[in-house]
């Protein structure tokens, strides 16, 4: 019995210990990615003056200042980025839910000839590298004379094969069966569609829904590359733009500013729709 209790004892210590290392290594690791926001938050709550003058850069600031906040949005054109990332985001979502919800429920639904091909053809897409697409989608939207425009931002962003992919596997996690009886009973294929399968995989379409306006908002290379007046530009490179001919390369604590705004949108929507994300990319994940 002595015995008994001292095995007890000695498990107990060590998961303790275990537990502990974890945690531990964990915090660390918490505060070594957290630490870079961190940094960017207290810059930008620096006056321009305070943070040039220290040697040794401090961190904390004991005469905070929202000048930088206000500078952000008054001295350079910040908010018509923002209403042009907003535009950008909520066109190029829609379109692009509007064509993989269809996708994903012709190749789990419908039987036509060579769909396995198709589909096979649609995922070795994702073996191209970006670099490649992102070059053909230039010469082609530039040929259109789309150049400078909205429509040349969105239309090479309206579909993805991944999330095709993604809402396909939990489409068919809903039995066939359940498809067969509405087919029997007289329902459409539409009205199944909009009626049962997307209530069903509502966590993945919001998932879907959360990370494309992540895609969009935080969207540089294409729309860097595709327009080159200033009307345009999202935030992303709106940023570039402040940083070269807005507030200089000097005035730190405003650029800093400026991006804590960008951020805090994505932040707050990763915030309250986190659960929602992991719900959904794990049901993607689990057949059966």
């Amino acid at each position: 019995m002595q015995d008994y209790d001292k095995i007890s004892k000695q498990v107990k210590a060590g998961a303790v210990i275990r537990k502990t290392v974890i945690y531990t290594l964990l915090s660390i690791w918490g505060i070594i990615v957290l630490f870079p926001f961190y940094w960017m938050i207290l810059t930008s709550f620096k006056s321009y003056g305070s943070y040039n003058s220290e040697y040794i850069p401090k961190m904390y600031t004991t005469s905070p200042t929202w000048q930088n906040y206000n500078d952000a949005f008054t001295q350079v054109t910040l908010g018509k980025y923002f209403a042009n990332t907003l535009i950008f985001t909520l066109i190029t979502t829609a379109l692009m839910l509007i064509v993989i919800v269809f996708a994903a429920f012709a190749f789990s639904r419908l039987e036509f000839r060579g769909k396995n091909l198709v589909f096979t053809l649609f995922l070795s897409l994702m073996m191209i590298p970006n670099e490649l697409v992102i070059i053909t989608n230039f010469v082609t939207i530039t040929d259109l004379g789309l150049r400078n425009t909205f429509t040349g931002l969105i239309l090479p962003s309206v579909t993805s094969v991944f999330y095709i992919y993604l809402l396909k596997e939990n489409f068919e996690q809903i039995p066939n069966e359940l498809y067969k009886a509405a087919k029997v009973d007289g329902t459409s294929d539409l009205k199944y569609l909009f009626k049962v399968m997307i209530p069903i995989c509502q966590p993945t379409v919001v998932t879907i829904i959360i990370l494309k306006v992540i895609e969009c908002w935080n969207s540089y290379v294409w729309p860097r590359l595709i327009t080159d007046n200033a009307n345009y530009f999202l935030v992303s490179n709106g940023i570039q733009e402040i940083r070269e001919n807005g507030f200089g390369r000097e005035n730190i604590p405003a650029m800093m500013a400026a991006v804590v705004a960008i951020s805090v949108p994505l932040i707050v929507l990763f915030l309250i729709f986190h659960k929602k994300i992991m719900a959904g990319v794990s049901r993607g994940g689990t057949k059966g």
